[in-house]
């Protein structure tokens, strides 16, 4: 288990370094630049502040400079905000994101988990054809939608909760930003668990454990469940990380200054060093769920252990 998990650490060095390359280019290769919208600056002045930045060197130059300043954990100063580095701003923006995407992926999960395994012990009835279609609308409507549709209803019509704003995260202000957030990934999650615990279900070992008698609640929890969560737990990690960064639809319509708010106004602004830091970060975020994947599908089958 100890190599298995040195190796995937190794692996994950040339993935971050294949995505800052491509992220660091790609941004360069955009028009316009991160001074474009400021008022016409001097030629003298343009120079100095350029020559801050590294932006007067090749590309070429500014991509080794900043690949030496991420081997040090350096992110770079940020083009539109003065006095502030990345690093600062994601870590101001990433705990706002972080409190928002784990609620909501606790709610998916359970969630998820319970309509799914509902419907599988259902199969081919009304709970299991009602659970699905919902499943299915959940992942039709895109939380762009679902978002506002939940603030004309709760916020504007009935009056229950705020419509957007972030006061110190106050539980009401969270309630609707989580809620459109986790739906989605609920839906997944409720087809996801149904098709394996369908799967499952239908196995030599099951039919085993019923033969011996044992309760039906006993076969579901102890040799159903387990197995069946295996699709799952691979799912979780691009899940977690997509919604622990923040949605940033999600952020825009709810004003929270979460990470994902950052990154969609450094792409406006062409502030390079914000969205190379934030992609760079959730890539290295996503890297480090997938590990803690890999290495939880041990505690779920022993299979994966001894090989």
């Amino acid at each position: 288990m100890l190599r298995f998990a040195l190796q995937r650490l190794l692996y994950a060095i040339p993935t971050v370094l294949v995505l800052a390359t491509l992220t660091f280019f790609l941004m360069h290769a955009a028009p316009g630049g991160p001074f474009d919208r400021e008022r016409a600056l001097a030629p003298q002045v343009r120079q100095q502040v350029e020559a801050a930045y590294d932006l007067d060197k090749p590309v070429w130059r500014q991509y080794l400079i900043y690949l030496g300043r991420l081997a040090h954990g350096d992110l770079g100063p940020s083009f539109q905000y003065p006095g502030f580095t990345v690093n600062e701003l994601i870590a101001s923006g990433f705990p706002v994101s972080l409190k928002l995407g784990g609620l909501a992926m606790l709610l998916a999960l359970a969630g998820g988990v319970t309509v799914g395994a509902y419907a599988a012990l259902r199969q081919k009835r009304f709970g299991d054809y009602a659970s699905m279609s919902l499943a299915m609308t959940g992942i039709a409507l895109p939380n762009f939608v679902i978002a506002p549709l939940l603030v004309l209803f709760f916020a504007l019509g009935l009056g229950w909760l705020p419509a957007g704003g972030w006061e110190a995260g106050q539980w009401q202000d969270m309630v609707l930003p989580v809620v459109a957030l986790a739906l989605p990934q609920l839906a997944y999650l409720a087809r996801l668990t149904r098709g394996s615990m369908v799967e499952v279900l239908r196995s030599d070992f099951i039919r085993t454990a019923r033969a011996k008698g044992l309760p039906e609640r006993t076969v579901i929890a102890r040799h159903a469940l387990r197995p069946a969560l295996m699709p799952v737990v691979s799912y979780l990690g691009p899940a977690t990380a997509a919604l622990i960064t923040g949605s940033v639809v999600i952020e825009q319509i709810f004003s929270i200054p979460g990470l994902g708010r950052h990154f969609i106004q450094g792409a406006l602004n062409r502030d390079y060093t914000v969205v190379m830091g934030v992609v760079i970060f959730y890539g290295v975020l996503i890297v480090a769920l997938n590990f803690i994947v890999d290495l939880s599908y041990g505690a779920l089958d022993p299979r994966v252990r001894q090989r």
